[in-house]
């Protein structure tokens, strides 16, 4: 596991840090994986977190939401914000109840988001946001409008401060507990999606592609 020095102070993984890694291609590559980020923040001395989709291109993360949405409105002021992202490998089973666990792969990014003004720039965002779903989705479908554009807000959150946590293999009992007669290993997790289901008013000659029909997440380049 990679042992580079974290961006900042408090990016630095405390909690068994050996299982830290900072370099970015492999944070770019959970954020690439992964669907749903959760964005925490607090105003007024309450806290929220709230689950949102994202993009990425390059070191920018990217969020997008209605005028109306309370989180965008908020967090275009400047506001401190957490960005987390988390991908579930597999359940691991100990011997003991107390060393249960899971692997998984995740993401921490601090900083502050940044109201994407430029027309150029949010377009890219928005192509972003689908590409990141369905690669090559983008050019199959109806660009959105001046209207859609002008209900849009993006904002942009660059990866400068950003820090990887991963787990992988197997329990680690304690020594006693090895002879204890009960199964003990990993039960390996994947996102799978099943046969996709025609919109009802799908023309009747329009058949599913095959990248949609064995549909799959970007896979982790070991």
């Amino acid at each position: 596991m990679s042992q580079q020095k974290a961006p900042s102070q408090r990016t630095t993984v405390k909690r068994v840090p050996q299982r830290a890694n900072y370099e970015a291609e492999t944070i770019y590559q959970i954020l690439d994986e992964g669907l749903v980020c959760h964005i925490g923040f607090v105003v007024d001395g309450q806290p929220f977190v709230i689950p949102t989709a994202y993009g990425r291109v390059d070191d920018t993360l990217y969020i997008h939401g209605s005028p109306a949405s309370r989180m965008v409105r908020t967090l275009q002021q400047g506001l401190d914000v957490c960005v987390t992202v988390t991908l579930i490998d597999g359940l691991v089973l100990a011997r003991s109840a107390f060393h249960h666990s899971m692997n998984y792969r995740s993401v921490v990014v601090f900083g502050k988001a940044t109201l994407v003004e430029d027309a150029e720039q949010k377009l890219a965002a928005l192509k972003a946001f689908t590409e990141h779903v369905i690669l090559g989705r983008w050019e199959k479908v109806r660009s959105p409008s001046r209207n859609e554009l002008a209900g849009t807000i993006v904002l942009s959150l660059p990866l400068t401060e950003a820090s990887a946590k991963v787990r992988t293999g197997g329990p680690i009992d304690d020594e006693a507990d090895y002879q204890i007669p009960v199964w003990a290993g990993q039960i390996p997790l994947k996102l799978t999606a099943t046969t996709p289901i025609n919109d009802s008013r799908l023309h009747p000659h329009i058949q599913v592609p095959t990248h949609l029909s064995h549909y799959t997440r970007p896979q982790r380049r070991e």
